[in-house]
């Protein structure tokens, strides 16, 4: 079986969230399966020369972008074991950063259709696109549109997977056909709502869909966690489904990781305390032995940081010390400013996304919150379990679905439920009063870096899927 992963970033080439970690470490952990996985990319200016400077050129081809012709060149790149392509267009891609621009909508158009016609000229046909949210939902489509019926395109199944349905790729209906090339009498596969709707025409023709957690997949039925597009989802109940994600265990290894301050292990835990000890030095705070308590986060109300504003101080008067990493909105930024002032032997702030900052926070840590108001899966508190923090979070999407309250017998951290502050904060109190308890505390971590959240299961759950769809 060979499948082509159609992704708008992945690591190591090229990163800004989420996707790009599963991108990076699916295909390699399918490979490793007996299936054939290869990754097609844009070729992005921001791509280090690290990388660039490996690229094999393949070939060219010119891709009709409605009544335009855009040039499209392809590289090739062995990461790893794993077949990245990279499709250039300087028009398109020579640009910093990734998304963001006035002509997105025609920058994934373009890319998303030079996938399917890249696959007249490299010598690799897939059985299933499996495509990756809203950049290139209209893989699908196309395929649909103009693919299904051609020689050497016949039986392509195609796979949609949501990471976030916030982001679906909407814009006005008048670049139905001068951008995207779609003929006006199909505008009700994209049309949702008034809008051309990239996800939702996705959703509509792909042979399966899904998300990155199996409560995600419930949660996005209703209206409260699908952004609008629960109607056409709940028409189309029968080929969704969620999958769990992984985290890539060799990039995240407490006993081999050259970016934190010491090694350890679960059955060696003195690094632990090494690293708590560094970072809170690096931080400009004191290890008084109160327990840690960190956030690596965007700073935007669905993240839960309205919930944290609302009981901060309370947090402080428990005896806790609080790391927080990230960015977003100026109101939180400043808030989290005010604190730290207000708190200054207790309060580290670090304004702005460091990875490996992230790393050392993830490794010196006691616990690390997430109260997320919606989760799709949620990468961070994987993480934590693998670094010996306990997590604290909300139980929606995939956090509901990899962390469980130490009150019930496979326990690896604490959970609230509903998105109240003073269950929160709750919960940081249950946290606190087991971290005193040395013996169970130690217990506990050493529980929590033996969860297995690497994607060997995920990965099995996925070809499963594929069989299922090829029919094989």
């Amino acid at each position: 079986m060979k499948v082509l992963y159609a992704a708008s970033e992945a690591i190591p080439l090229i990163a800004s969230g989420g996707l790009a970690d599963v991108a990076g470490a699916l295909p390699k952990a399918i490979r490793n399966r007996r299936v054939a996985c290869r990754v097609v990319l844009p070729l992005y200016q921001d791509i280090k020369e690290e990388h660039r400077s490996k690229f094999k050129y393949i070939t060219n081809f010119y891709v009709d972008v409605s009544w335009r012709k855009q040039y499209c060149g392809v590289f090739e790149y062995n990461y790893n074991g794993v077949i990245y392509y990279l499709l250039d267009n300087e028009y398109y891609f020579r640009r910093p950063g990734l998304y963001g621009y006035y002509d997105d909508a025609e920058r994934f158009a373009f890319f998303s259709r030079a996938i399917l016609e890249m696959l007249r000229h490299i010598d690799y046909k897939p059985d299933i696109i499996h495509a990756n949210d809203w950049q290139t939902a209209l893989v699908s489509v196309y395929y649909k549109l103009f693919y299904q019926n051609e020689e050497g395109f016949e039986n392509i199944k195609n796979i949609f997977t949501i990471h976030n349905i916030q982001y679906q790729g909407k814009y006005g209906l008048d670049i139905l056909e001068p951008v995207l090339g779609i003929p006006a009498d199909q505008l009700s596969i994209v049309e949702s709502d008034g809008c051309v709707n990239f996800m939702k025409g996705a959703i509509q023709v792909a042979d399966k869909v899904t998300t990155v957690s199996p409560s995600y997949a419930d949660e996005i039925l209703t209206s409260w966690y699908s952004h609008g597009l629960d109607p056409i989802l709940n028409m189309n109940r029968y080929k969704l489904c969620g999958i769990l994600n992984g985290i890539d265990v060799s990039r995240f290894n407490p006993e081999s990781d050259e970016e934190i301050y010491a090694n350890f292990s679960a059955s060696e835990l003195g690094g632990k305390k090494i690293n708590k000890e560094e970072l809170l030095n690096e931080l400009g705070l004191k290890d008084d032995g109160s327990p840690v308590l960190s956030m690596v986060t965007r700073l935007v109300e669905h993240k839960g940081v309205d919930l944290v504003r609302s009981v901060f101080d309370d947090i402080i008067a428990e005896g806790y010390k609080v790391v927080i990493l990230g960015s977003g909105e100026k109101e939180y930024e400043d808030f989290f400013s005010y604190m730290k002032g207000k708190y200054p032997d207790r309060v580290a702030l670090v304004l702005g996304f460091i990875p490996a900052l992230a790393k050392k926070i993830y490794a010196a840590s006691d616990m690390f919150l997430m109260p997320s108001k919606s989760e799709p899966c949620g990468l961070a508190q994987m993480i934590s379990l693998r670094y010996g923090t306990i997590p604290i979070v909300r139980e929606t999407g995939g956090l509901r679905d990899s962390i469980f309250d130490c009150g019930s017998l496979n326990g690896n951290g604490f959970t609230f439920k509903t998105y109240n502050a003073y269950d929160m904060l709750d919960a940081i109190r249950r946290a606190k009063n087991l971290y005193y308890d040395s013996d169970n505390w130690e217990g506990l971590v050493k529980y929590a870096m033996s969860c297995d959240n690497s994607w060997k299961k995920s990965a099995a759950s996925y070809v499963e899927l594929y069989k299922e769809v090829a029919g094989m």
